[in-house]
């Protein structure tokens, strides 16, 4: 049986303590503990351990697309961002919308070895809007899939929404909205505001979001079941989930990195590395995110990480791909924009990156507190260091990240996996 003893860590930036693992799980935390024979030692002063990070929202876009990204490289930059565990969305070709797509991408995440993969199932056959997919069939394969979307899509069809919900609480499962009205959006490039109109850009209409938030929120309390809101962006979306929350109704948000620290002001440059969907937001949508994240309005935060090669994202704006990388750089992203401002303390953080989005999956293991008996799925990361992001030097298969050259503050040294340690010293073991 292998054996870790962390030296000194601040457990979700608590005081010092020692932990020692042995195996797959957290044998003892206090002070003062002796490092057992043949144990590695490592030592963490200075460095904030938390639980392993569980990502609701990854695009592994294996199988079909496996020259943005297959689940190997996807897994082994999840574990290079601190993750231990992440849902894989289901707009793979073909789609995940069967038992066998499901179970395939679990198994595949199993080869792995560098996190766990949880399978997102897709709500409507081929993400096409008009059919139910075998929702049943995904959850009691042997991936047991809990979470289903149709991201990158929207579920529009009310209809078929209600059926969604309805069929999902036979097994306590969630529908992840995208939420984007379709007609809303058409021809849309960028948020609707005054940069779209000085660059003649189309609009992308805040509306279009929170119409659908309002309608699916009604929903879930009509059939009492349980909604999750994919990659929120706009100040009037808080407010409905607020509302939404203070009626007691089942109904969860997540928010991206990019949303946190990134602005529609961007897009004058016209780098397709900032197209992404739902878009940059305005400054006063920012802040709100950010203090909505910080007062539990929005439950978690979740990558969206949406690897594109390099000829997608390399073309005029009109032409590329929505999408950014975000796996390696969202612990980074949130100590910037929540730690460092004074809105989140690291317990936060625990909360909002393990703890509940672990919840919401349903995820047994994950989003456990780091004490005696429970499984050693951790993270260790260094606050003080800071450095410009490189992408050059990302695990995952693309490079379209709006962080190139930026300085970000906060760096991952370990990663460890049921006490396996796939992380070293910042490098990949």
């Amino acid at each position: 049986m292998s054996k870790i003893l962390i030296r000194g860590a601040r457990i979700l930036g608590g005081e010092p303590q020692d932990v020692l693992i042995e195996g797959e799980t957290v044998a003892e935390v206090g002070t003062g503990i002796e490092a057992p024979d043949g144990a590695t030692v490592i030592e963490a002063a200075g460095q904030i351990l938390l639980p392993g990070l569980v990502d609701l929202h990854t695009h592994l876009r294996e199988p079909g697309r496996e020259d943005s990204e297959t689940v190997l490289t996807g897994t082994k930059a999840a574990a290079a961002g601190g993750f231990t565990a992440v849902h894989a969305m289901a707009n793979t070709f073909p789609v995940a919308d069967t038992a066998g797509v499901v179970e395939q991408v679990w198994r595949l995440g199993k080869e792995s070895g560098y996190c766990d993969v949880q399978p997102v199932g897709a709500v409507t056959v081929g993400l096409e809007g008009k059919k139910l997919a075998e929702l049943g069939a995904m959850h009691d394969s042997a991936a047991g899939v809990k979470v289903f979307s149709d991201d990158g899509k929207c579920v529009d069809d009310a209809v078929i929404m209600r059926r969604a919900l309805e069929y999902v609480k036979a097994f306590d499962g969630v529908v992840a909205q995208h939420a984007q009205e379709p007609r809303l959006t058409e021809g849309a490039q960028m948020n609707e505001g005054i940069v779209s109109a000085e660059l003649g850009l189309g609009g992308w209409p805040a509306v279009a979001e929170e119409s659908i938030i309002a309608r699916d929120v009604l929903l879930a309390a009509h059939v009492g079941s349980r909604v999750h809101i994919c990659h929120l962006s706009t100040a009037g979306s808080v407010e409905i989930v607020r509302w939404a929350k203070s009626k007691g109704w089942n109904v969860t948000a997540e928010v991206t990195p990019h949303h946190l620290l990134l602005t529609d002001e961007l897009v004058r440059t016209y780098n397709p590395v900032y197209k992404v969907n739902p878009p940059l937001r305005t400054e006063a949508d920012v802040m709100a995110l950010r203090e909505a994240l910080a007062d539990g309005t929005i439950d978690c935060v979740a990558t969206d990480h949406a690897p594109h090669p390099h000829e997608d994202k390399d073309c005029e704006w009109a032409a590329a791909a929505m999408g950014m990388v975000g796996l390696e750089t969202a612990l980074s992203v949130v100590q910037q924009t929540m730690v460092d401002t004074g809105l989140l303390d690291w317990a936060g953080v625990a909360d909002r990156m393990s703890f509940r989005p672990a919840a919401i999956g349903r995820l047994e293991g994950h989003g456990r507190p780091v004490s005696a008996g429970e499984p050693a799925n951790l993270t260790l990361v260094d606050p003080a260091y800071r450095g410009a992001v490189d992408p050059a030097g990302f695990a995952s298969r693309s490079r379209n990240t709006p962080y190139e050259g930026r300085e970000l503050p906060g760096r991952v040294t370990h990663t460890l996996l049921r006490g396996r340690a796939t992380v070293v010293d910042g490098k990949l073991a």
